[in-house]
């Protein structure tokens, strides 16, 4: 009898150690191919509509996946981060970081059309992750990394809470690491993740405390590239400059790869999260893993993965909203 204790006790301690590590006691719920009966075209539905606004709209991609990544860390991937404020509630899209977010028109185009095919199935967060894979896929005209699905729909959406969660650009190493270890990441994820950054754009204003005054004297941080800092300077009007954009992997902007580790061989990496990654020996080795371009597209669909299941609700949890802006009446 106690020793059938003690193995339950064991099974209690490992599950919560392993709830521990994914982020979610649901995340084992998400599987390949979840609307295969239930929704058999959804798939095939997300990706022919954002493969279509890619192709005019080659700045989507970033956008998408940004929007993927801050919906996930606020409350898990529960599309918490694509619900409007009320008259009573700011929420996440009135917080600082998810200013200027954009692409919510797109993935109400894929609900609308997704509710007309099989009303009330394919939940909002799903969408939202499979259309941040596909963005990034059309360069390549096929699926850079597996998706699981099974998600359901937060009905919570806070302001306060996304700026709490959200890493910050201004972040140094060791803040970064515990915000990725809050969410059940690991440094690996970290530094692959930041890989993202080899497309899109940024305001000066994010960075520009590298270029205008570093040290509060006028200065320039001296782990940035000289050459680099010069340009940033010519581009952005002031320190406040908050209008001006900037290319997070210069020349490379709106192509998927490796580049942005190379930039960050080259003390170019944008931000002060971006330079951080030079400063501890583990991460910094696992930037030079990766400067080999399939070593990066391997890894990053595995972390994608993991972001994946952060927090997810699955099973009778949360909802399947109608629109993705709006709770359920």
């Amino acid at each position: 009898m106690r020793n059938q204790f003690n193995l339950k006790l064991l099974f209690w301690v490992c599950g919560v150690a392993f709830t521990a590590i994914l982020g979610s006691c649901h995340a084992g719920e998400l599987k390949k191919n979840f609307y295969k009966k239930s929704c058999p075209l959804a798939e095939e539905i997300v990706r022919s509509i954002i493969w279509k606004h890619v192709a005019s709209n080659s700045a989507l991609p970033p956008k998408l996946l940004r929007m993927h990544f801050h919906d996930c860390f606020v409350r898990g991937c529960d599309a918490s981060i694509l619900l409007d404020p009320t008259p009573n509630n700011k929420a996440e899209k009135d917080s600082p970081p998810n200013s200027s977010l954009e692409g919510f028109n797109v993935l109400e185009e894929v609900k609308t059309q997704l509710e007309m095919t099989c009303p009330g199935v394919v939940s909002c967060a799903d969408i939202l992750t499979l259309a941040a894979r596909d963005a990034v896929s059309f360069q390549f005209q096929r699926s850079m990394w597996e998706v699981q699905t099974g998600r359901r729909d937060g009905k919570i959406s806070s302001a306060s809470e996304a700026l709490a969660n959200i890493p910050s650009p201004f972040f140094n190493f060791t803040t970064l690491k515990q915000v990725f270890a809050n969410k059940g990441l690991t440094v690996q994820d970290l530094v692959v993740l930041s890989g993202a950054h080899t497309i899109g754009m940024s305001h000066c204003n994010l960075f520009s405390i590298r270029i205008f005054n570093f040290t509060g004297k006028g200065d320039v941080d001296p782990s940035l590239n000289p050459t680099y800092a010069a340009f940033l300077k010519r581009k952005c009007k002031s320190f406040l400059d908050s209008k001006t954009t900037v290319e997070l992997d210069p020349q490379s902007s709106l192509s998927f790869d490796n580049h942005y580790f190379l930039n960050l061989k080259l003390q170019q990496g944008l931000f002060l999260s971006d330079a951080s990654l030079l400063t501890d020996k583990s991460s910094s080795h696992i930037v030079d893993k990766m400067l080999v371009a399939g070593k990066f597209f391997t890894e990053f669909g595995q972390s994608m993965k993991r972001m994946g299941a952060i927090g997810v609700l699955t099973g009778s949890s949360g909802d399947i909203r109608k629109k993705c802006n709006l709770v359920n009446s």
